[in-house]
């Protein structure tokens, strides 16, 4: 493992939201990103013309010793197959971070209010971005069936959690 580093800022926190490790059951659920406070408001200026937001943010409850760099079976389900480490969406990368793409609902001064955000309450954000749809994967999108049988309830309304 390379033991090259860079630094990142960290541009905001999550509030409200989720709370705790849940696999499932993170749609429907409101949080906003709130942006540290000596950025002028103006840095979100025209983002509500926009539907969705690319987020960026760090897996802040991991320890370094979660990373794995080896093959397993996805939510150690012995029934999907084992995948490398860059075949994993969850803490156990080296960088320890996670891609979302919620829905903008309002901005008031430095807080977006957005839903389906699967970040916990108190993450830290490291950028967002407004979501162009030029800059979304060209051509089909290909995978197996296990990541459609994993996350099946994934973004099931958080109020019908069994």
């Amino acid at each position: 493992m390379s033991d090259e580093f860079i630094e990142v800022p960290v541009i905001g926190r999550v509030v409200g939201g989720h709370t705790g490790r849940l696999d499932d059951y993170k749609g429907g659920v409101e949080s906003i990103i709130r942006l540290n406070p000596d950025f002028p408001e103006e840095t979100l200026q025209g983002i509500t013309e926009f539907s969705h937001l690319q987020v960026v943010w760090q897996f802040s409850e991991r320890s370094p010793d979660d990373v794995a760099l080896h093959a397993r079976s996805p939510r150690d389900n012995s029934a999907w197959p084992a995948t490398g480490t860059f075949a994993h969406h969850n803490h156990r990368r080296p960088a320890g971070l996670g891609v979302s793409f919620p829905k903008v609902l309002r901005v008031n001064g430095l807080d977006v209010h957005v839903t389906d955000l699967d970040a916990d309450d108190g993450t830290p954000v490291i950028d967002l971005v407004v979501v162009f749809q030029e800059f979304l994967p060209r051509g089909e999108v290909t995978q197996p069936s296990w990541p459609g049988e994993m996350l099946k309830d994934y973004w099931t309304d958080a109020g019908e959690r069994p």
